[in-house]
């Protein structure tokens, strides 16, 4: 059941790119790379992974981060990027399967805001927060059926 959720303010690394709507998969394969930029720095993640869509646009495509919260502000360089997740409201909603029914969850949660009459922190096709939370560590769940996924959108106000 979704529900909403106050959340104080996140720093993150992330890689970020442009992404096809069929190049996700493709784009999470790299997130070894933030793993190993973190490693490099000796910078630890404090929670689970993220994917961030900053941009959904269904015609050109994505823009997006893969990458970890962490307990301090740090710079980035190339194509990995530092910043902080909003503090404030999110929707918010778990889901139990694979990664491919997210789409469908994403949108049980977007009904469900609408019916709610919550509105996004977004301006038009850009979002403030769209977050999709991976709780499940693939070593210890290797079955993509069994992995648990939170949804946290950031709501206005």
């Amino acid at each position: 059941m979704p529900e909403i959720v106050e959340v104080g303010e996140r720093p993150y690394v992330a890689l970020r790119g442009k992404v096809a709507m069929g190049g996700i998969g493709a784009f999470a394969d790299r997130m070894r790379e933030v793993i190993d930029w973190l490693a490099a720095r000796e910078i630890a993640p404090n929670d689970a992974p993220f994917f961030k869509y900053d941009v959904v646009d269904m015609e050109s495509g994505l823009t997006m981060e893969i990458g970890f919260p962490v307990d301090d502000l740090h710079a980035g360089e190339g194509e990995i990027v530092t910043g902080t997740l909003p503090a404030g409201r999110y929707a918010s909603a778990d889901y139990h399967g694979h990664p491919d029914g997210l789409v469908d969850a994403t949108r049980d949660l977007l009904d469900w805001a609408s019916a709610e009459g919550l509105e996004w922190d977004a301006n038009g096709d850009n979002w403030t927060a769209r977050l999709e939370i991976y709780k499940s560590d693939p070593r210890e769940v290797p079955d993509m059926n069994d992995w648990d996924t939170e949804l946290q959108f950031k709501l206005k106000g």
